[in-house]
């Protein structure tokens, strides 16, 4: 049964460089949704409230970018214990009209993570634990993720030991454990690790990924596990770049950004979302902007 015409945006600031609406409008394209929208939008955490608050009925779902996935949840009807236990939204879908609407908030980073992070994995998975490298809004998605994939304890490397408080509380809330290092530490604390997840913005990362080749280059050991690197810029960033010469597995982070818009279609508009024609829009893409950096 054919669906109605719906809209639906990427919401943050800035914005211009959301890879999106690239994703969206592709599974539309692939579903046959005709006269389906989907836009980039800019809009800050001052003026969320008055423009969540102006749309009408034929919106159909919105992705959100940080800050804005903290700021929304005051704003929303319902949220999903996922999205609660990791104080992150970053997908709000419409239910009902009128005085009836609902707004719902949930969580896709999870589903993104996961997804990518099993993508990379290897037959027979390596013996070790879990290294996070940042504490950022993207950390508490990242320690749910990995607790789906049997790691509650991950350890996670941090710039400043100071400003992991958001953190802590969210492991709290999902009842997971993980232990706060040092940056400084991560590279040694790869090597021996089954998964390693960087969520550093561009170029954060670039110092452990010097430390790591020099580590293999010395005589450690190699690496075996699997890196999901979510920030790129470039595309292959310097920690990907290191830890594949070490001998590891690597996803890009345009893997997890696909995944959780995959679940954004199925969720905004009750179908299952075309992987793979929203995979080839994103390489096409990625392939005339190299350069982009990875945000929803």
């Amino acid at each position: 049964m054919p669906l109605a015409p719906r809209r639906a945006a990427v919401l943050g600031h800035p914005i211009a460089h959301s890879l999106s609406p690239v994703l969206h409008r592709a599974a539309y394209a692939a579903l046959g949704l005709t006269g389906w929208e989907y836009d980039a939008v800019d809009v800050t955490s001052e003026t969320l409230g008055a423009f969540v608050t102006d749309l009408d009925d034929s919106w159909a779902g919105l992705s959100l970018t940080m800050p804005l996935k903290q700021t929304i949840i005051a704003l929303l009807d319902h949220i999903e214990p996922l999205a609660e236990v990791t104080g992150a939204v970053n997908t709000v879908v419409f239910s009902g009209v009128g005085a009836g609407r609902t707004l719902v908030g949930t969580n896709t980073d999870v589903y993104g993570l996961v997804t990518a992070i099993r993508e990379g994995a290897v037959d027979s998975a390596p013996r070790g634990g879990a290294v996070v490298l940042g504490a950022g809004a993207t950390a508490s998605s990242t320690l749910a993720a990995l607790a789906e994939l049997g790691y509650p304890s991950a350890d996670v490397y941090v710039r400043s030991l100071g400003r992991t408080g958001d953190l802590q509380r969210a492991a709290h809330r999902m009842g997971v454990t993980p232990r706060f290092h040092a940056l400084d530490g991560a590279a040694r604390a790869m090597l021996g690790a089954a998964v390693v997840v960087s969520t550093l913005p561009a170029h954060g990362a670039d110092g452990v990924a010097g430390e790591l080749g020099a580590l293999v280059a010395a005589g450690e050991s190699g690496v075996t596990g699997v890196l999901l690197d979510v920030c790129y810029e470039p595309r292959t960033t310097a920690l990907a770049a290191a830890w594949s010469a070490a001998g590891g597995a690597v996803v890009g982070g345009q893997r997890m950004l696909l995944h959780q818009a995959v679940e954004q279609v199925r969720l905004m508009t009750g179908r299952v979302a075309p992987t793979e024609a929203m995979a080839d829009a994103l390489e096409q893409a990625l392939a005339q902007a190299p350069t982009r950096t990875l945000e929803a």
